[in-house]
């Protein structure tokens, strides 16, 4: 790190404190917009959507919904993708008051959106763009992303918590440029902040971080600067959002696939989709006003029905993380590497009892399943094993998976040098409104944009503005930190032995956490059920995830498949595959029993969730038992 480097920073800070003095860090166009909402739109939102009771429709009500959309009685709005972006645009679009439907291929949260880093971040690498190049586009990228990071950890409390992240400094420039530049991410987000960012001795470091190194490349520790981002389980809040837009009148419906897209013979304007359901086989169309484009990396093949020949705006990379064992970081503290030799940035968090590293940035091809390569994986391990002072060995990957970021080029844009981590809405085509690009933390604002441009594009006639800025999510309301001893107090797991007897279990802390975070004020629902019906049985040795989970799911989560539980609803594969695999008979039979499956069926429904499996490169002999549950 060189003088001059902290001198840019330090001119670079005083530019934003004069700014912050000025203002202009609280009045960020973003920041003042998000006074809006409330009122008795908001109110009768918040009552539907808050219900104890309340149960999204059935799914052969949601095809029903998007089978009666008509040419003489379309909806307003179709969304392709169930994704973040995807499931974000129909609960906006819906809590709007217009007619929505949405169509999913495979699973809600199929693709990169389940494959994600796991983090709500603002984005400190923009910051130090903004600052060394003097840009104010980074900046306000960086502005915004805060003001979504604080609104999605307040929407889904349950699902997303605040993260302290440590970043090891082995000379003291470094302390000085990462101690300053954390304290301006800590000025930029202005009332959006977390926490304050602070520096840490090396001895108290080790204290925080007991595995972490104290020396590295002949250099020794001189302390570390911790800052806070958010981190969220990222599957099941997709899921939540495709639920919540389902009570507030969506008709969504995943495992159904658009195989053409319908356009008016006379003006040329796309007016719906065909639709085939993937668990029937049977097609459909579905007819809308506009439809939007929201199938991540997969949203050029959708574009490509309109028009062969259209210029590819997808440019996909492949990030890979790994899981491993609990020890390897302490709980409630993360670590990143904003530098590794090769100047890409490694990080390793804790995440759901386990630990996840990452993430590598290359090219890729575009894949449904894509899988990781073993150089990416021994990329990861080698990195971290540079700041650790333990032992990193491959046999202690649980699990590894690649998802695709759809990178964004703006095909309208003259150049084709800035791809952009920002995200891209535009009309390509009449009636087709295409949006891609972006991240998850700011998944809210994407899919505003995209409903305002469907708005202009099919002169639709909303009821209101925009209230998803102050809409929390299913499971949201009620819900407290200290929910889940309510569970532990009021509930017990009556669970089957192999003899068939059903007998009590504790419904324990490691339980009873388990199912206050996954689903929130609705975790009595599923405590309930393995209270009553048997279900209070651990899927597998290690881990807190109940049968009852499975039973839940199936009636209350649009869960229709094997993978759609172990990969999605729970994170069981995300988490420890080889465990996934060890519970997978019983998943599916506590799902045949709800679907009403036939042997044949169910022996399908295995053999496609090893395959999934198949694609997560755990090291197959890695046994891991944290010893805390039993």
């Amino acid at each position: 790190m060189s003088v001059a480097s902290i001198r840019r920073l330090a001119a670079g800070a005083a530019v934003f404190a004069a700014a912050a003095t000025g203002g202009a860090v609280y009045l960020s166009p973003s920041v003042v917009s998000s006074d809006r909402g409330g009122g008795p739109v908001l109110d009768s939102l918040r009552r539907m959507i808050g219900d104890p009771a309340a149960t999204v429709p059935s799914r052969s009500a949601q095809e029903s919904a998007l089978i009666a959309a008509s040419a003489s009685n379309p909806l307003d709005v179709l969304v392709i993708g169930g994704g973040a972006t995807g499931s974000g645009v129909a609960l906006d679009a819906a809590t709007r008051g217009l007619r929505v439907g949405l169509v999913e291929r495979e699973d809600f949260s199929s693709g990169t959106s389940s494959r994600s880093t796991k983090l709500i971040h603002g984005g400190v690498r923009y910051l130090e763009k903004a600052v060394f190049n003097l840009d104010y586009g980074q900046l306000k990228l960086v502005f915004h992303a805060l003001e979504e990071r604080k609104q999605l950890i307040d929407n889904a409390p349950h699902l997303c918590h605040a993260l302290p992240c440590m970043t090891p400094c082995f000379d003291w420039f470094e302390v000085i440029y990462f101690w300053m530049g954390l304290k301006m991410y800590d000025l930029v987000a202005g009332p959006r902040l977390l926490h304050l960012s602070r520096y840490y001795s090396a001895q108290e470091s080790i204290e925080l971080f007991p595995t972490l190194a104290r020396k590295g490349k002949d250099k020794n520790l001189r302390g570390t600067v911790v800052y806070y981002d958010g981190q969220m389980n990222d599957s099941r809040l997709n899921v939540g959002l495709a639920c919540t837009a389902a009570l507030a009148g969506a008709a969504v419906l995943n495992h159904a696939e658009v195989v053409s897209l319908i356009t008016d013979d006379a003006t040329k304007r796309i007016i719906g989709a065909r639709v085939r359901n993937n668990l029937t086989g049977q097609e459909f169309d579905s007819y809308a006003k506009v439809v939007v484009n929201a199938a991540g990396p997969f949203c050029d093949s959708i574009r490509k029905m309109v028009d062969e020949d259209t210029k590819p705006m997808i440019c996909p990379s492949s990030g890979v993380h790994i899981v491993l064992p609990d020890y390897y970081s302490p709980e409630g503290m993360g670590l990143i590497v904003p530098k590794t030799k090769d100047g890409r940035v490694v990080f390793m968090l804790p995440w759901l009892g386990r630990t996840v590293a990452g993430t590598t940035d290359s090219n890729t091809s575009i894949t449904a399943l894509p899988e990781p390569h073993e150089d990416e994986i021994q990329f990861i391990l080698d990195a971290i094993s540079d700041y650790l002072n333990i032992k990193v060995r491959r046999t202690d990957v649980l699990s590894a998976w690649s998802g695709i970021r759809p990178l964004a080029m703006d095909p309208t844009a003259k150049s084709t040098e800035s791809i952009s981590r920002d995200h891209v809405v535009f009309e390509e085509s009449p009636g087709l409104v295409t949006i891609t690009g972006g991240k998850w933390t700011t998944y809210r604002s994407m899919a505003e944009d995209a409903v305002d441009a469907a708005i202009k594009s099919g002169k639709l006639s909303p009821t209101n503005e925009c209230v998803t800025q102050k809409l929390q999510l299913l499971g949201s309301y009620g819900w407290e930190p200290s929910s889940f001893t309510t569970l532990a107090q009021q509930y017990v797991r009556m669970k089957k032995t192999y003899g068939g007897k059903v007998v009590p279990g504790a419904m324990d802390t490691a339980a009873a956490k388990h199912l206050s975070h996954a689903y929130g004020s609705m975790a009595d629902r599923v405590a309930t059920i393995a209270q009553e019906e048997g279900l209070g049985k651990r899927l597998a040795h290690g881990h807190p995830f109940l049968e009852a989970e499975v039973a839940y799911c199936a009636r209350h989560e649009y869960c229709e498949s094997a993978v759609d539980f172990i990969a999605r609803r729970c994170r069981i594969a995300f988490l420890d595959t080889d465990a996934a695999a060890r519970a997978l008979q019983r998943v599916v039979e506590i799902l045949a029993s709800e679907h009403k499956w036939d042997k044949s069926r169910q022996k399908q429904e295995l053999q496609k969730a090893k395959e999934f499996l198949e694609t997560f490169k755990s090291s197959k002999n890695a046994q891991f038992n944290d010893g805390k549950h039993n």
